[in-house]
C-alpha cells in the first residue's frame, strides 16, 4: 500500500466527477488504509475529498487498532457521546454542501440513510465507480501478493492429493475444518471458505459441508480459499478447486467427463490473453464441454475476479465484453454437474499479462486417486 493508491483514487474521482469518497466496512477500506473495520453499530468511515486531506473517522475504542499513516490520512476518533454522522457530514461540508458523493458499496443502510438525511442536497453514487476499476487491475506488488496466497493454497491442495488428509469415514464438515486449519498453517490469516462435497453432493456447486460421510468410491470436490496479509495489512485472497477419487479409480463416466473438463479449463486459460473479451474466455471453456454433450451441465459462469475480495471485477461470463488488461486477476473454473450422481470443477487463478496468461496455481490438475 502506498500513497500512490490514494492518488489513483483521486484521479478516478476527478475523471467521473466525484467530490468526496466515503468508505465504511468492506474491502475498499483496508485496500486504502490497511485497517479492516469491524462490522459494528458504531460508524467507521474514511472521508476522501478529491482535494484536501483524507480523514478516518473511527470509534475511540477502535482507534488502537489503526496503524496511523499521517501522509495518507488523519485519524479522527469519536467519543461515545458524539454523533459520528455529524462528524462525517461536517468533513464533507454540511449543511451547505451540494457535494457529489460516492459511498462504499457495503456501507450499512442505517448509516447511509442517516448520512443522506444529514446531507440532503448531496448527490450519491456507488463507491465502486471509483475503486472498482482501480482494484480490478493489479500492480506488480499486488500480483505477487496473490501469487503468495495461491502458492499457499497449492500446498494444501497437494496435501489433499497426496493422501495426507484422512478421508474415508470422516464427514465433509470434518475434512472442511481440517482444510481450513491447513490453510492457516500455510500462512493464511483467515479461512474464507472450504467447500467439501462428496458424491452426489458435489452436483451442487456451493454445497455446504455437512454430516455426509465420505466413502471409498466417491469423487470428492474441494473448493477452498483464504486471505493472506501483505506487509501493510491488506488481505489478498486465494481460491482453488481440485477433485480427487477416493479409494480407487473413478467410474468411467466420471473419468471421461473430467478429461473434457480438464481440456476445457486448459483452453480457457490459454485464451485469456490481453485484449481478449471476458466473454470469449467464458466461451473457450464452454465450447469443449458443449461439444462433448455436457453443455446443459455447466451451470455457472467460468470465473470471477479476485483480489482483496474473493469475488470482484472482472467477471468471466457471457455478455461481459470487457477486454482483459495486464493485471486483471480472475478464476477459470468450469464445472460439469450431474444431479443425484456427481459433480466436477477445476479452478485456477490466472493473471492476464503482456507475455500471456499467468496461472498462479500449480497444483496437479489430474483427477488424482487417493487411498483415503
Amino acid at each position: 500500500m502506498t500513497v500512490d493508491r490514494f492518488a489513483r483514487v483521486r484521479q478516478q474521482m476527478q475523471a467521473i466527477g466525484t467530490d468526496v469518497l466515503l468508505l465504511s466496512v468492506g474491502p475498499d477500506l483496508p485496500w486504502l488504509t490497511g485497517y479492516e473495520a469491524m462490522p459494528l453499530e458504531r460508524l467507521t468511515m474514511l472521508v476522501v475529498p478529491v482535494d484536501g486531506d483524507a480523514t478516518l473517522v473511527v470509534p475511540r475504542l477502535e482507534a488502537p487498532r489503526v496503524v496511523e499513516h499521517p501522509d495518507r490520512f488523519a485519524l479522527r476518533p469519536w467519543e461515545e457521546s458524539e454523533d459520528p454522522v455529524a462528524i462525517v457530514a461536517e468533513l464533507v461540508g454540511c449543511p451547505a454542501s451540494n457535494a457529489r458523493l460516492a459511498v462504499g458499496d457495503k456501507t450499512w443502510a442505517r448509516f447511509l440513510v442517516d448520512l443522506q438525511a444529514a446531507l440532503p442536497t448531496a448527490t450519491w453514487r456507488k463507491g465502486s465507480d471509483v475503486t472498482g476499476p482501480l482494484r480490478a487491475v493489479k500492480d506488480p506488488a499486488e500480483v505477487e501478493s496473490l501469487r503468495r496466497a495461491a502458492a499457499a493454497a497449492d500446498r494444501v491442495a497437494a496435501q489433499l492429493q497426496g493422501g495426507d488428509l484422512a478421508l474415508v469415514g470422516r464427514t465433509e464438515a470434518e475434512v472442511s475444518a481440517e482444510i481450513g486449519r491447513r490453510l492457516l498453517d500455510e500462512g493464511h490469516q483467515r479461512v474464507n471458505f472450504a467447500i467439501v462435497a462428496t458424491g452426489a453432493n458435489a452436483a451442487s456447486p456451493h454445497h455446504e459441508p455437512g454430516a455426509t460421510v465420505i466413502e471409498a468410491g466417491h469423487v470428492l470436490l474441494c473448493d477452498f480459499g483464504g486471505t493472506m496479509l501483505d506487509a501493510d495489512g491488506v488481505g489478498w485472497c486465494s481460491d482453488i478447486t481440485r477433485c480427487v477419487s477416493v479409494g480407487g479409480e473413478p467410474p468411467t463416466e466420471v473419468a471421461e467427463a473430467y478429461a473434457v473438463l480438464h481440456r476445457a479449463q486448459q483452453a480457457s486459460v490459454a485464451s485469456a490473453t490481453v485484449g481478449t473479451a471476458c466473454e470469449a474466455v467464458d466461451a473457450a471453456a464452454r465450447q469443449p464441454i458443449a461439444a462433448a454433450g455436457y453443455g446443459d451441465r455447466f451451470i455457472h459462469r467460468t470465473g470471477h475476479g479476485i483480489g482483496v475480495e474473493e469475488h470482484e471485477d472482472p467477471y468471466v461470463v457471457a455478455g461481459n465484453a470487457t477486454p482483459l488488461e495486464p493485471g486483471h486477476a480472475f478464476s477459470v473454473e468450469p464445472g460439469i454437474y450431474t444431479p443425484g450422481a456427481w459433480g466436477l470443477r477445476l479452478e485456477d487463478i490466472v493473471v492476464a499479462a503482456a507475455e500471456g496468461p499467468d496461472p498462479l496455481n500449480r497444483a496437479d490438475h489430474a483427477l488424482v486417486v487417493v487411498d483415503g
